[in-house]
């Protein structure tokens, strides 16, 4: 655009020499302001009272004599020891069934769970094993088992046998047998042996009588590939189970090293028949590329057989330390993850992310299967595997539009044993699912009308007890009672549960207690014919705002939102930091462009290789749609987001110069040509610049990295064109002219981690310095214990206080 080229006369001055003028002139720099230590006092007060609320991880029902029991997993952050508290609270259901009125008696206070990594209750519900990893890796792995009064036992498990207990992620699996005498669980393996040297230098077998103290010590060894962001330092994940009796640990063998296990259960029990471990694993033995965030890592649901010695076996003695054959169970899909069997034991249940293997999406639409599982426990070579929910390209509108879970619940079976309760992304919210096994089914259970997000936590019998939560409304327990129509069909009926989990502060109340929320259709812009008909559909925008503001006909100022991935999605759920900007007095627009999950397959895919063009030009286009409505005010309008989010907004800043008063991009990729040799997912980088996987190379070519830097923020820094002169000036032989297009001027506040191994810190400083080095008004935090996410405590806190303050300071609020 003319309006942001500056139009340059000059006579004998070299390309560089005019860029260096330009840039450094005293039009263009300006110092920035210090902003004053009441503003940041202020603010921080506040922003502590929503960083500490409370959240809900997971929950369980059990039943006992005197009525359904409830326990609720929670945390919160702990700003001083930068860390988030574990603890438990407990309490008693009753229901009344004259009025279907039901009512949650809880403990007066919970109980904190100091250290615990993990805590998971046994089937029955009358144990419940605590899981603590060490903060060392020298001190031992605990394991307790408690009772209802008292702790029963405790069990130590050194080093030497595994490290720490995978408890999250993708290799998280803690599962106890249906008997309770057992728990299986992934750890990481011993260490492998390294090179030991002694006090002369001298190689050494072992180190026997060797001492330290003298000099020797223990070298490097092999290095050895891991699974990336999140997983620095974590060794290869193994299969082991504890005897809760003995403290008896086996680790089991048969599993090659090549497979990284998670996600184990326990097979049906049936006399006469065979146990089985069942577990899915991912292959690494090429290159591991990054893992978390990331479902196209091709991966199986395999099958190994268990020997319980304790209780007795038919196999022989002299085999009890051999390893039994690994059986794959989904040889002929390229995905399966998160195995479940059905309340009868007849089939085995497991997700799959095959669209997003086979496509190379880092996530897409995914699908449920089953396979029969046999009565006797002789597992076949070949198994066939029946589709349960298919992947949806294209759903009509009101439809489902395709699954897009993370995990099922260890027991999500309605009491007739074939009704599963699951959550998925559907659109801008997440819903709770209802799937008939026999019929086939699928329904949402939670409110058709509802533009909340609701999960399922757990099941009572045929009822649901539920999370609910929207961007202006704090988590809350809903209770759903089951009720049958004519036709045998099952619904639910949604009652609030009055209980002390969330009881907000009255700042954060007061803050909340005007916000109002929509979500918008947005039409998507130069429609092509050769775009699918899922990807010409209209996208959402998530659009939070005051009452008050309409009350005085000034809209506030407008945080343009926009999530990373790109295939991920910004749902219609509760988020402290975003609610925090909303109660001081900003508008939001959370924009869910073409490419996100929970709009079907097709929508998804259009985005690959358009990357910084279909996903910038979404944001535009919701941005108008909001200024055209009358929501946004376009001359106070910032943007904010993080990894492709960051992507999106270091793009917004170049491509759009004048719509943007200020933007803030947490760990942004900014250079592909400069991440794809470091970045732990450098298969991404292709994918998402080219659309397909054929191009990926771990040695890209002059034209791949020349495309890379193309589809980058970077590019659009500025550019420089030269035009021929006009013929008045054609007589002046010493003079050419140049118009240099300054394309970011918005003052940039970034924030990066310098432990991130997906966008590594060196992304965002070379944009930092290519910025400064233009005369951009720029703030720098770097947070050195922190990696991707940005997500500790204490980082969560310094970083959005800053961003408002930012903000603050070009929006003069």
């Amino acid at each position: 655009m003319m309006s942001d080229c500056i139009l340059v006369v000059v006579a004998k001055v070299g390309l560089q020499d005019q860029l260096t003028m330009d840039s450094y002139g005293t039009d263009t720099v300006k110092e920035l302001d210090q902003t004053s230590e009441e503003e940041y006092a202020t603010q921080s007060k506040l922003i502590k009272e929503f960083i500490t609320i409370p959240s809900i991880d997971k929950a369980w029902i059990f039943n006992s004599g005197s009525g359904p029991q409830a326990m609720v997993a929670m945390s919160q952050a702990n700003l001083l020891a930068n860390k988030r508290r574990k603890f438990m609270l407990s309490g008693h259901i009753s229901k009344e069934s004259s009025n279907l009125s039901v009512n949650f008696h809880w403990a007066p206070f919970p109980v904190e769970m100091t250290g615990a990594s993990a805590f998971v209750p046994s089937p029955s519900g009358l144990k419940l094993l605590v899981v603590r990893n060490p903060d060392d890796k020298e001190s031992p792995t605990k394991f307790e088992i408690w009772s209802s009064s008292h702790l029963e036992k405790e069990f130590h498990i050194p080093q030497k046998v595994h490290g720490s207990v995978y408890v999250d992620g993708w290799f998280e699996g803690i599962s106890w047998n249906s008997d309770e005498t057992c728990v299986a669980y992934v750890a990481e393996e011993p260490s492998l042996p390294k090179p030991t040297f002694d006090h002369l230098g001298y190689y050494t077998k072992d180190n026997v009588g060797l001492d330290k103290d003298i000099g020797s010590w223990k070298g490097q060894g092999d290095w050895e590939e891991e699974w990336g962001e999140a997983y620095a330092g974590k060794r290869q994940p193994a299969l082991f189970v504890i005897n809760v009796d003995s403290g008896e640990v086996e680790h089991i063998k048969g599993v090659p090293r090549s497979i990284s296990v998670g996600q184990v259960v326990w097979s049906p029990s049936s006399k006469g028949s065979a146990k089985y471990l069942v577990f899915a694993g991912w292959l690494g033995d090429k290159r591991k590329f990054g893992i978390k965030y990331c479902y196209n890592r091709p991966c199986s649901i395999y099958a190994i057989k268990f020997r319980d010695a304790s209780a007795g076996s038919d196999e022989p003695k002299d085999n009890a330390k051999e390893a039994f054959p690994i059986h794959n169970l989904t040889k002929s899909i390229s995905s399966g993850f998160s195995p479940l069997f059905s309340k009868d034991g007849k089939f085995l249940l497991f997700l799959s992310a095959k669209t997003a293997v086979d496509s190379g999406a880092h996530w897409g639409t995914e699908s449920l299967h089953k396979i029969n599982w046999p009565s006797d426990g002789k597992l076949s070579e070949s198994t066939d595997i029946v589709d349960l929910i298919p992947v949806v390209n294209c759903a009509d509108d009101g439809c489902f539009p395709g699954l897009y879970v993370t995990g099922l619940l260890s027991d999500p079976w309605l009491s007739d044993g074939h009704t599963l309760m699951l959550s998925s992304y559907w659109h801008s919210c997440r819903v709770i699912l209802s799937l008939n096994m026999l019929s086939g089914e699928l329904s949402r259970a939670s409110p058709n009308d509802s533009d909340c997000s609701w999960s399922v936590l757990a099941l009572d019998g045929d009822d649901i007890v539920a999370v609910c939560s929207s961007p202006v409304s704090v988590p809350e327990i809903k209770y759903g009672k089951k009720v049958v129509d004519p036709a045998g069909r099952p619904s639910w009926q949604w009652l609030d549960i009055p209980n002390p989990i969330f009881k907000s502060s009255e700042k954060v109340t007061s803050g909340l207690s005007s916000l109002e929320f929509k979500i918008l259709k947005v039409p998507v812009s130069n429609v092509s014919e050769c775009l699918t008909k899922g990807a010409k559909k209209p996208i959402e925008a998530i659009y939070v705002s005051s009452s008050k503001s309409k009350e005085n006909g000034i809209c506030d100022p407008l945080v343009v939102i926009v999530h990373g991935g790109p295939h991920s999605v910004a749902p219609c759920s509760f988020s402290k930091t975003l609610a925090y900007l909303s109660s001081i007095g900003y508008s939001l627009l959370i924009v869910n462009y073409r490419g996100s999950l929970g709009f079907g397959e097709d929508a998804l895919q259009s985005l690959p290789g358009k990357v910084g063009s279909q996903d910038v030009n979404d944001v535009l286009s919701a941005v108008d749609h909001a200024v055209e409505m009358g929501l946004a005010d376009p001359s106070r309008i910032t943007v904010l987001g993080g990894s492709h989010g960051g992507f999106l907004t270091t793009h917004l800043i170049g491509q759009a110069p004048n719509k943007f008063v200020a933007a803030a991009a947490r760990n942004p990729v900014c250079n592909l040509a400069s991440m794809v040799g470091i970045t732990d997912i450098p298969d991404w980088c292709f994918f998402e610049a080219y659309g397909d996987q054929t191009h990926y190379t771990e040695a890209p070519s002059p034209e791949d990295m020349s495309r890379f830097h193309q589809m980058s923020p970077i590019s659009h820094i500025s550019k420089v064109n030269t035009t021929p002169l006009p013929f008045f000036f054609d007589k002046f032989e010493d003079i050419h002219l140049m118009i240099l297009l300054v394309q970011v001027k918005t003052p940039t506040l970034f924030l990066l981690g310098t432990m991130d191994l997906r966008v590594p810190i060196s992304n965002g400083i070379q944009y930092v310095r290519a910025l400064k080095e233009k005369g951009v008004e720029v703030k720098v935090l770097v947070f050195p214990n922190d990696n991707h996410p940005l997500d500790r405590p204490q980082t969560d806190y310094e970083s959005f206080l800053n961003i408002a303050v930012w903000f603050n300071k070009y929006c003069k609020l």
